[in-house]
């Protein structure tokens, strides 16, 4: 079947009320109310408003440039956001530098130091925070088969896949005991078969620590298999497009992305995409494309 723009009118006519069915009553571990942030004469982000209840595995996708990292960078502690921007964390209001050390946060890459072995990367936060050297590495010796890296402990970056080069650094962020985690893209490098396997194992782990986990991505099925809401991002400057409840069963199987109801929500989602990536391209100058619906979404 076909998506095309009559699709868009209807969803764009609509987006406070499927905002305002699919999000928590709280209480809530994050909000976030009117954020913006203006770099020059660039407004990154504009009016976000979104709120994260304890243990929810919220997703951000966007079209390119719409401001994901801007929002990731802010709630990680660094990035003020602009004068009138509302911040709450654990019921509080703060400003968005007290949230630094307050939440663990993974950037796109793994960022592991070449000469410390996998077990001296996964105990790094533990060490600048103070803590006994010897019981953080007893500590993440143990934890080695939960994220797929048994013996592989005393390994250094450069012997391993790239895939458990992700495991080790998730593993650093887990370790990093906070109640919210932030995860940018982490499997964006990764091929599309271990991507797949990531994203299974990564729910299997959330599932045992019921850590609040917001993770930003460009992928719509990553993005609606991970995740209990979506949150779709406007053209720059970002706010929230659409917030979709994915009420899809967990644990979440490999064979749930070809279901019909999946389908449903991916053809939402895209639709929401579509009409904003089709902004960004018109406000570049260039001239909108011959054709009225996006590639064929098949179940």
């Amino acid at each position: 079947m076909t998506i095309g723009h009559s699709g868009l009118a209807r969803l764009a006519a609509a987006p406070d009320a499927a905002s305002a069915s699919s999000a928590p009553a709280g209480p809530y571990l994050l909000e976030m109310k009117g954020l913006s942030k203006r770099f020059g004469s660039v407004t990154a982000v504009s009016g976000f408003d979104a709120s994260i209840a304890p243990g929810e595995f919220v997703t951000v996708v966007g079209p390119s440039g719409c401001g994901k990292s801007t929002l990731f960078n802010i709630v990680a502690g660094l990035e003020e956001p602009d004068a009138g921007s509302i911040l709450r964390f654990e019921g509080k209001g703060c400003h968005a530098h007290e949230l630094l050390g307050k939440v663990s946060f993974m950037p796109q890459r793994d960022l592991l130091l070449p000469w410390r072995t996998v077990i001296d990367n996964a105990v790094i936060a533990m060490e600048i925070e103070g803590r006994s050297r010897k019981a953080s590495r007893a500590e993440a010796r143990d934890m080695l088969p939960e994220f797929g890296l048994a013996g592989f402990g005393d390994q250094y970056p450069h012997q391993l896949s790239g895939g458990m080069r992700q495991r080790v650094a998730l593993m650093r962020t887990f370790m990093f005991k906070r109640e919210l985690m932030l995860l940018d893209e982490p499997f964006g490098a990764l091929d599309a078969l271990t991507r797949t396997m990531m994203q299974r194992w990564l729910l299997d782990v959330w599932r045992q620590h019921k850590r609040t986990i917001l993770f930003i991505t460009h992928d719509v099925d990553e993005a609606l298999f991970l995740g209990d809401r979506v949150i779709v991002m406007s053209a720059r400057p970002g706010r929230v497009k659409l917030e979709l409840k994915v009420d899809l069963p967990r644990p979440r199987s490999a064979e749930l992305v070809t279901s019909p109801e999946f389908i449903r929500l991916k053809r939402i989602v895209l639709e929401a995409i579509e009409e904003e990536a089709m902004k960004s391209f018109l406000a570049s100058g260039a001239a909108a494309p011959q054709t009225d619906a996006m590639p064929e979404v098949q179940p």
